[in-house]
């Protein structure tokens, strides 16, 4: 009987600190997608395409309260010792409205267009590349250089493949380590230099691996988002790995190391890697942290707080492409 009684006790710590927490829309009731889980820290989680995520004590201990996020949808703050196994977000249709008038196409249009493409900067040199981690968003600015109507049609993500054998590194037909990695793309006015409103209506997401080559092509016609005046800036954020069929894992996104000042948490690196490039002159590269409430665009450059090996061999920028559908007047 006595056994039985502990193994009931443990069955019952074991639910206390590990919860299994989607988040859902108030009003659809449906899951919110890749909703970011702050820790309020500077740390956090993602939750999956169901809004599902994993929070345990044991794997956080020192967490006392949630701060969620998505696109569309009012913050919500909880304690961590208040969590149920359903949290509701409620939607902020106003915003969306407002982005949807500025600068959503005409789906009735028949304007004639051209496509024309803007590079993507491709390197494979491990030390050109910036390792990601889902605690940074990376976004990089492409002006609007005429007044004619474009549509932001594609954009070439570079990505830098790394051999299972580190000495056969240089050789083309190296063996590639495999990865599938999820990735969160924002499209951001320009404001003041800096990314601005969020013109995305849409969560868009992309899974990446060793087979896509040395860029990842991503089609965005149909979100049909037109180029502001001022230009854009496109972002990319690593969302963790994923399973075989691209359903997110919930690993942890940080290692803990004893320092003499107690627990340093680092964030995990994901792979691919990303290639910065030194062909593009002007300071164009943006990173904030994403788990930070009320976080800041930082300029990628010397003297702005990043102790950066790519900063110092002139590589300034990630060099992500674009494909842009100009319409005939």
């Amino acid at each position: 009987m006595l056994k039985q009684l502990n193994l009931i006790l443990c069955f019952i710590i074991v639910l206390q600190s590990e919860a299994q927490i989607t988040i859902i829309d108030s009003e659809s009731k449906l899951p919110v997608s890749y909703a970011s889980v702050s820790f309020g820290n500077g740390n956090g989680i993602v939750a999956d395409n169901e809004g599902y995520f994993l929070f345990t004590k044991k794997l956080y201990p020192d967490i006392d309260s949630l701060f969620i996020s998505a696109l569309g949808y009012k913050d919500l703050s909880i304690a961590s010792n208040n969590l149920k196994t359903e949290l509701f977000l409620r939607p902020q249709a106003d915003e969306l409205d407002e982005v949807i008038i500025g600068v959503k196409l005409n789906k009735t249009t028949n304007k004639k267009y051209k496509t024309t493409s803007l590079k993507p900067y491709l390197d494979d040199d491990y030390y050109s590349c910036w390792l990601p981690t889902i605690e940074s968003e990376i976004a990089v600015y492409f002006p609007n250089k005429s007044e004619k109507l474009k549509r932001i049609a594609a954009v070439k993500f570079p990505i830098a493949l790394e051999s299972k054998d580190w000495k056969k590194r240089k050789r083309a037909n190296k063996d590639k380590k495999k990865f599938s990695t999820l990735f969160k793309v924002n499209l951001y006015e320009y404001k003041d230099g800096k990314p601005g409103k969020n013109l995305n209506t849409n969560t868009i997401v992309f899974r990446a691996t060793e087979t896509d080559g040395d860029y990842y092509n991503l089609d965005i016609r149909e979100e049909d988002i037109v180029m502001p005046k001022e230009g854009v800036f496109v972002s990319l954020q690593v969302l963790g790995y994923t399973d075989k069929n691209g359903k997110l894992l919930p690993n942890k996104k940080y290692k803990e190391i004893n320092g003499k000042n107690g627990i340093v948490k680092i964030p995990t690196n994901f792979r691919p890697l990303l290639p910065f490039t030194g062909e593009i002159k002007e300071h164009r590269t943006y990173v904030k942290r994403v788990f930070i409430n009320g976080n800041n665009w930082v300029l990628f450059k010397n003297g702005n707080g990043f102790s950066s090996t790519l900063l110092g061999k002139g590589l300034n920028n990630y060099g992500i492409g674009l494909d842009l559908d100009i319409f005939k007047d």
